[in-house]
Formats: C-alpha cells, sequence, structure tokens
C-alpha cells in the first residue's frame, strides 16, 4: 500500500469516525451534552452540524438562561453556512429578546453584515442593500465610538455606490429605448438626475452626467419643429453643465460635437 492510499483510507476512517458520533450524539446524547458538542463544531467551523445540533435542542433550553447562547450561536452557525436570510432573522430575534443581552452588539452589527452578504448584482433586486445601509447606519447610531464604525461607513459607502450604479443602468436602460413606445429620452433623464441628486458623490457623477446630455440632445433631433429650438437650447445649457464639471472628461470630444450640432440648428 502506498502512501496516498493509506492517507485516504485514514481519512475515510476518521470521517466515518466522526459521522458515526454525531450520530449518537443526536440519538442518544443529553441537551447539554448536545449544545456542548455544537460548540465545539461552531469552533471547527462545522456549522451545519452545529446548527443540527442547537435546533435540536432549542425548545428544550426555551425560557432558561442557556437560551440567549442557543439563539446567538444558531445565528453564528447559519452565517457561517452562508444562509444570510436565516442568519439575520436569528441575530433580529436575539436583540428583539435580549437588548441587554452578552451579544447584542455583535448582533446588530451582524444584521447589517448580513444584508451586506446578501446584496445582489446590481442588475438585480436591492432590498438587501437598502437593508444593509439602514442596518449599518443603526449600529452607527447605537456605537458611535465603535472600532467597527470605520467599516460600516466604508460598507454603506460601497453600498451606495451599487445603488447609484443600479440608477445609471435604469438611465442607460431608458436611453437605448429612444423613442420606442413614448419618449424614453427624457425619462433617461430623469432618473439620472434623480439618481445625482441622491448620490451626488458618486464616482459615476461624469457617466450620469454625459447622459443626461446625451439624452437631451437625442430628444431635440427627434423633436416637432414647434419645440426644436427649446429642446436645443436646453442641450447647450446642458453641455455647459458637463464641461464645467468636466472639462478634461472622457466624454468632453462628443459632448463638444454635439454643442457643435446644437449651434448649427439653432442658427
Amino acid at each position: 500500500m502506498n502512501h496516498f492510499q493509506y492517507g485516504w483510507l485514514l481519512f475515510v476512517a476518521v470521517l466515518l469516525a466522526a459521522c458515526g458520533n454525531y450520530q449518537k450524539l443526536m440519538k442518544n446524547a443529553s441537551p447539554e451534552e448536545k449544545f456542548s458538542a455544537a460548540k465545539n463544531y461552531l469552533q471547527e467551523k462545522d456549522f451545519m452540524r452545529a446548527s443540527s445540533l442547537l435546533d435540536d435542542v432549542s425548545s428544550y433550553f426555551r425560557g432558561t438562561a442557556m437560551a440567549e447562547d442557543v439563539l446567538f450561536f444558531l445565528a453564528e452557525s447559519y452565517y457561517g453556512q452562508k444562509d444570510y436570510y436565516s442568519a439575520s432573522e436569528y441575530y433580529k430575534a436575539y436583540v428583539k429578546n435580549y437588548p441587554r443581552g452578552k451579544f447584542v452588539k455583535e448582533s446588530r452589527y451582524m444584521i447589517a453584515v448580513c444584508y451586506y452578504s446578501d446584496s445582489s448584482d446590481p442588475r438585480l433586486d436591492q432590498s438587501s442593500t437598502n437593508k444593509a445601509i439602514d442596518a449599518f447606519a443603526e449600529y452607527i447610531e447605537f456605537y458611535p465610538t465603535d472600532r467597527r464604525v470605520k467599516d460600516a461607513y466604508k460598507c454603506i459607502g460601497e453600498m451606495q455606490e451599487k445603488l447609484a450604479y443600479k440608477g445609471y443602468l435604469n438611465a442607460k436602460l431608458y436611453f437605448d429605448l429612444g423613442i420606442y413606445l413614448g419618449n424614453n429620452y427624457r425619462s433617461a433623464v430623469q432618473t439620472a438626475q434623480n439618481v445625482l441628486k441622491e448620490y451626488p458623490e458618486t464616482k459615476y457623477r461624469e457617466e450620469l452626467s454625459f447622459l443626461i446630455l446625451n439624452s437631451k440632445y437625442k430628444e431635440a433631433t427627434h423633436s416637432t419643429i414647434a419645440k426644436r429650438k427649446e429642446r436645443y437650447s436646453e442641450v447647450i445649457d446642458e453641455y455647459y453643465n458637463y464641461s464645467n464639471e468636466f472639462p478634461n472628461g472622457k466624454y468632453i470630444g462628443a459632448a463638444n460635437r454635439i454643442l457643435k450640432e446644437a449651434k448649427n440648428v439653432l442658427k
């Protein structure tokens, strides 16, 4: 038998022994023994077995001094499994039931971390992103001098950038739709303006500003004769808004071409 085969057999033997011990715990151990074993599994990062044992004893310890620990460790075990929804629910239950508990500060922070971890791609629903921002802000309000406040602000900034980018994508979608089933350029302008109003410091500020200019330009090109002068005048005003803020911006060449055409039309 070579070293690889021996090592593999040893691994299988240890795994089977561990499974056997776990099954014995679930069937025959007392609640106290199960709770102690669950804490050991948590330390070993075997979160699934920890949560199974804790779920099994939670009703037994309800109303006792141990219930607080069981609830918090359940939250920890689900977070370790990346089940952020279940973890957040257990952390929230802990805060509700033990507002002065020994793990309340950690639980408040972890509620925010769960929402942060569950935040989806900007193209998808951003409910968790908004909840993360609110939860981190609440943590800062409760513990303004805590060492993790700096990280909380950083996470809030990151989540706000994600929302700003989602807003930009929505505005860009309206722009791409053009005049399909209506004047989508106006919707693009309004959406981009709302994003800039809500997130004025966003790193997507230039993209949003040029999108407003370009949308107004495209809208003007499809305008009736009666509205053409007014809308091309808006384009010129918007050009100066963009160029004054981004005189060397990445879109300045395109912006200059838009200005030249708008002026030619007004002549």
